[in-house]
């Protein structure tokens, strides 16, 4: 089987981890990377042996075949340069992974999510923190009733970024991540109420976005849920912690892959698992997110049954926009979808 001809959009840093990604897997080829900055561009092309482009009008008119692409622009809150390129490679037919956020703006995100669906194309987005075989065995332990009826999720995702660029980059930049993970093992929240402060830098000065946040939420299936965000751990924090209780046993996932637990409610017994499938650090989900895009466009999936969807990324980004609306309200918000 040929492989898949590829195209990436944006080649800054998030969009060169997704080159490296392709560039390691034997079932792709990098045919073309865009960039508004030549220099850039340029760069990208001589590392990966592709064309450069500086627009996406120009990329899609030049003759170049591509079977996918990823497009890994960034802009304000990490997804104000999303929906234009993302617009023009879906009205092209383009199968499209994009990076979250999916956009910093909802209604940009609904009419992407749209079109995906008009053009009947496959439209996904890198929330790479459920791709893991620890997210994968732990979902499959929910499915199978192992924790029994579930009753309580608790999120912890942190991380140092001394970021500053607008007032709700940290809940719109990092908690698509943990929202999705949320979702993934417990569906839709329906109602929220969050709070946000204005942590500090390291130097002791008052921070201009809100850097922290606490969230509840009910879920659909009546799963009660608990966010904790912050932009300001460091040290010994770690990255990210999951916890979802049942009437029959609990699981912990530790750190997107690193570590798995389930426990038992009737018994002291455990199952616990390290670095399933090799993988030992968060710096690889990438290629694990990356390879199941490319094996589901090389299997020509249904647009609807993609994993990590468009249509994921937009309810996740709702919930976001919901717990915001909730602070600036001081009220519980119910999520419209």
């Amino acid at each position: 089987m040929a492989p898949l001809k590829v195209a990436i959009v944006g080649v800054g840093n998030i969009g060169n981890v997704h080159a490296r990604c392709y560039q390691a897997n034997p079932k792709t080829k990098i045919v073309a990377v865009c960039d508004l900055v030549k220099e850039k561009a340029d760069a990208a092309a001589a590392a990966y042996a592709a064309r450069a482009f500086y627009s996406v009008r120009e990329m899609l008119q030049s003759g170049v075949k591509i079977d996918c692409a990823s497009m890994c622009t960034a802009g304000k809150e990490n997804g104000g340069d999303h929906y234009t390129p993302t617009m023009e490679l879906l009205s092209a037919g383009i199968p499209t992974l994009g990076e979250k956020p999916i956009s910093n703006e909802v209604d940009k995100a609904k009419k992407m999510v749209a079109l995906a669906k008009k053009k009947n194309v496959r439209y996904a987005i890198d929330l790479n923190h459920r791709f893991t075989p620890a997210a994968k065995l732990a979902k499959q332990w929910v499915e199978e009733g192992r924790l029994g009826h579930l009753h309580i999720i608790n999120m912890t995702m942190w991380i140092d970024n001394p970021n500053e660029t607008a007032e709700h980059f940290h809940a719109r930049a990092l908690h698509p991540h943990s929202i999705d993970v949320m979702r993934y093992f417990c569906g839709d929240a329906v109602k929220v109420q969050a709070f946000f402060n204005h942590g500090q830098t390291r130097d002791g000065k008052t921070r201009k976005c809100w850097s922290n946040l606490q969230a509840n939420m009910l879920f659909e299936n009546g799963v009660v849920g608990h966010l904790t965000g912050s932009y300001d751990a460091g040290g010994g924090f770690g990255l990210e912690r999951c916890e979802v209780t049942g009437s029959l046993g609990r699981f912990v996932l530790e750190e997107a892959c690193e570590d798995l637990t389930l426990y038992s409610r009737n018994n002291s017994g455990r199952e616990a698992h390290h670095h399933l499938g090799g993988m030992t650090n968060f710096g690889e989900t990438f290629a694990s997110r990356i390879g199941v895009w490319v094996d589901q466009n090389l299997k020509k999936v249904k647009p609807e049954r993609v994993d990590g969807s468009g249509e994921d990324a937009l309810r996740a980004q709702k919930i976001i926009e919901a717990c915001i609306a909730s602070w600036n309200a001081n009220r519980i918000v119910t999520v419209k979808y």
